[in-house]
């Protein structure tokens, strides 16, 4: 067998066993430790299982401690980002996916790169960043954001 990896988001809550047991309406196993700590998970098809404390801890980060790789996951998953270490308030980043078949040129674009108005134009991805005045910009993360770990996803 091959080793995998993967992200996906839940939801979830410390709950020792014996109260996950009593949430399910499941009796305790004769060996089982009901005041073993844990969560207890629920998936985003409503699923709801229980973790055991250290092997959920080694495999989920809350969502506003992220790090820039879990970050880049979640947006292109769709999520917009942001940082805690940002002094900007209302300021996030979102995935753009640009247009690798082109999107014709509009004016302005055509007279920076030298092309006739309604010339194909092929954009390749990049992440935009809103602006705390509100604008947008295209946007290239600093290695303090690469080495942070106060990523979050805005809801």
């Amino acid at each position: 067998m091959k080793n995998y990896i993967g992200t996906k988001l839940i939801k979830a809550e410390p709950m020792n066993l014996g109260a996950y047991n009593k949430f399910k309406g499941y009796t305790i196993v004769e060996n089982k430790n009901p005041l073993a700590e844990g969560y207890k998970v629920q998936y985003s098809d409503d699923y709801i299982s229980w973790s055991p404390k250290e092997e959920f801890e080694k495999a989920y980060r809350r969502l506003d401690n992220l790090t820039f790789g879990l970050a880049i996951d979640a947006i292109k998953k769709g999520f917009k980002v942001s940082r805690k270490g940002w002094n900007g308030k209302g300021m996030f980043i979102v995935y753009q996916k640009g247009y690798p078949e082109g999107i014709k040129c509009n004016k302005q674009t055509a007279a920076a790169w030298g092309l006739n108005e309604g010339d194909l134009f092929k954009c390749e991805p990049y992440l935009q960043i809103r602006m705390v005045n509100g604008s947008h910009s295209m946007w290239v993360p600093s290695i303090n954001d690469v080495l942070s770990e106060d990523w979050g996803i805005v809801e």
